[in-house]
């Protein structure tokens, strides 16, 4: 994700010591609570389901990918529909369509840090590019677009 410890200590609301433990392995206890902001922040979750959990139906199966879901977020102040053709090529190419950049700024200003990590996932898996490559694709954008999100925002 190419995220620093106290970045992502940040973004999930622990302090950077847990976030250092956990990823050393030396943390003795990570309450479930902790254990659910550290994991959505970085896009996963965790799930708790009986012993035997009953089949899902095709309707719960079938859902929004994250880049449709991502650009349909980032269009709704807009007339024109952000495609999420233009802003996976986009991140993809680093290059921003001049009709789309409200969209894709507002795409990385206000979408959440889960929808990121799934929306890089997504490319990564549909044109095997390279997670850390994609995540500095987003910072590249964000920094051409003028974001002010700390997450993305490379500060001297």
């Amino acid at each position: 994700m190419g995220l620093t410890q106290t970045e992502l200590a940040k973004l999930s609301g622990l302090s950077r010591a847990t976030v250092n433990q956990v990823e050393n392995g030396t943390l003795k206890d990570l309450s479930l609570t902790r254990t659910a902001k550290l994991l959505t922040t970085l896009g996963l979750s965790i799930t708790i389901s009986p012993a035997r959990p009953k089949r899902s139906s095709p309707a719960l199966r079938s859902s929004m990918s994250a880049l449709a879901q991502a650009a349909q977020s980032a269009s709704v102040s807009y007339s024109r529909p952000l495609p999420p053709e233009i802003l996976e090529e986009a991140l993809a190419s680093r290059v921003v369509p001049p009709d789309y950049a409200p969209h894709l700024n507002a795409f990385l200003e206000d979408a959440s840090t889960a929808l990121l990590a799934n929306v890089v996932e997504e490319i990564h898996e549909k044109r095997g590019i390279e997670r850390q490559v994609l995540w500095s694709a987003l910072k590249d954008l964000a920094q051409l677009l003028g974001s002010r999100r700390d997450v993305l925002v490379e500060h001297p």
